[in-house]
């Protein structure tokens, strides 16, 4: 086993890997010629993907927040980097995929404008444009011009809450129990926005609407470390079993279940104990690490393939099928590149780095 395979966790490539799927399925039988195919020849199984499909972004969330804890704070102590880099390289590392992506898209509208008018943003200003750089499309009132995009920056917002709790956490606390504030604080907004937040749709463009599952992710984390992780899972349980009694949320109750099976899967890859089958760990660290590629590239993908079946004359649903299957595959195939050439440069690119060897100079 290769050195940066056994650094992986295949639980959470396990998540990555199905959630990613499921997105995409849930696009492809949401959009276009493709959709209706799917409808007409497994009515039940498109159904319920196009409905409950978009809730795989719940798993996104808790995954992001484990990790994002495990980063940040791996032993539950306050913030130790500084807060306006670790923002900087986070936001280059989301946005700059997601550019790309984005002009893939609308490159992909521009060819199928004539063809599938619907689908294809008009009047795009300048402004929406800036917005959407800035990952402030949705806070500042632009429609956006690409599936997911809201994600991307909830993705920003949640982290910089994250680590703006955690970094609180340093400021005023001079004893070893600092190590449970920043968790505690963590906690307290993870019951406010269920409590709360979560319940205002108003809200949905803002951190605190999505933290109670980005949270969850990061409470399992440090639960993993306490000795009475048991009783910890079980008061995290309660209280979200009381948020859902208050206001039942399909979306929370997954969260809850991704979040303790979770646990389940740490507390047994933390004893040496196999959670996936090791023939099946490299098959999905191959899968799970292109998943963000794979979640900003397939929609460009399926525009062209929708444009191409609409052109198409007398299509059947079985011929519609057969794109489907096909735009799955070619997504998933130009992930890979994608996240090679473009995604993981962006990771370690950072423009402002030039700057001290500049003022050296």
């Amino acid at each position: 086993m290769s050195s940066s395979l056994s650094r992986r966790l295949p639980h959470i490539d396990a998540l990555k890997a199905l959630a990613a799927q499921v997105i995409v399925l849930h696009h492809l039988v949401s959009y276009g010629p493709i959709a209706r195919a799917a409808h007409e020849l497994l009515p039940a199984l498109s159904g319920a993907l196009h409905q409950y499909g978009r809730m795989a972004v719940q798993v996104f969330l808790v995954v992001g927040g484990y990790l994002s804890a495990r980063g940040l704070s791996p032993r539950g102590q306050a913030l130790q980097a500084g807060l306006p880099e670790l923002l900087w390289r986070r936001y280059l590392r989301l946005v700059l995929p997601f550019l790309a992506a984005l002009t893939l898209t609308l490159g992909a509208c521009s060819l199928i404008a004539s063809s599938w008018p619907e689908l294809v943003p008009t009047d795009i200003t300048l402004g929406q444009l800036f917005a959407h750089a800035l990952l402030l499309h949705d806070v500042l009132g632009y429609e956006a011009l690409t599936v997911g995009a809201w994600y991307v920056a909830i993705d920003l917002q949640l982290f910089a809450l994250l680590a703006g709790l955690l970094w609180l956490a340093r400021r005023g606390w001079h004893h070893p129990s600092r190590l449970v504030v920043g968790p505690v604080l963590v906690a307290g907004m993870v019951l406010a926005s269920a409590f709360v937040f979560n319940r205002q749709s108003a809200l949905d463009a803002y951190a605190p609407y999505f933290f109670v599952s980005y949270g969850l992710g990061a409470l399992v984390h440090w639960l993993g470390l306490w000795r009475h992780r048991r009783a910890g899972l079980v008061l995290l349980t309660v209280a979200m079993a009381a948020a859902l009694a208050v206001a039942w949320r399909d979306r929370l109750a997954l969260a809850l279940v991704t979040a303790l099976w979770l646990a389940w899967a740490q507390q047994r890859h933390a004893e040496g104990r196999p959670v996936v089958p090791a023939a099946a760990a490299h098959a999905l660290a191959r899968a799970a690490t292109p998943s963000y590629a794979l979640f900003l590239l397939h929609f460009p993908v399926l525009l062209l393939t929708n444009a191409l079946l609409a052109q198409l004359p007398g299509a059947t649903p079985e011929v519609g099928a057969v794109m489907l299957l096909g735009t799955w595959l070619l997504a998933n195939c130009l992930a890979v590149p994608f996240h090679r050439w473009v995604e993981a440069p962006a990771a370690r690119f950072d423009p402002l780095a030039w700057l001290p060897r500049l003022r050296t100079a």
